[in-house]
């Protein structure tokens, strides 16, 4: 979604997401000092409270209304002109 994330990590296709490498959901792991304050952060996809399993997201900005929902657990470092590519 051009200006908002791009998601991925479904390995059905369906839309639906896959388990997590525990074979279940697991809970989210929210820290405060982790924000979505950038473009290429790297966050966990859920469908609400601790329902986190294989999908994942890509911000393209500051995406600050999902700060406390999704677990973040990285950023991108190199590679930004591929995630410019995408978004087009």
């Amino acid at each position: 979604i051009k200006g908002f994330m791009i998601q991925g990590g479904d390995p059905t296709g369906t839309g639906k997401g896959g388990t997590s490498i525990w074979g279940k959901k697991f809970n989210d792991e929210i820290r405060e000092s982790l924000k979505h304050n950038a473009r290429g952060i790297l966050s966990m996809a859920n469908s609400g409270p601790n329902t986190n399993g294989s999908q994942f997201f890509i911000t393209y900005a500051k995406q600050p209304h999902l700060n406390g929902l999704y677990t973040v657990f990285g950023r991108v470092i190199h590679g930004f002109e591929v995630l410019d590519l995408v978004e087009k």
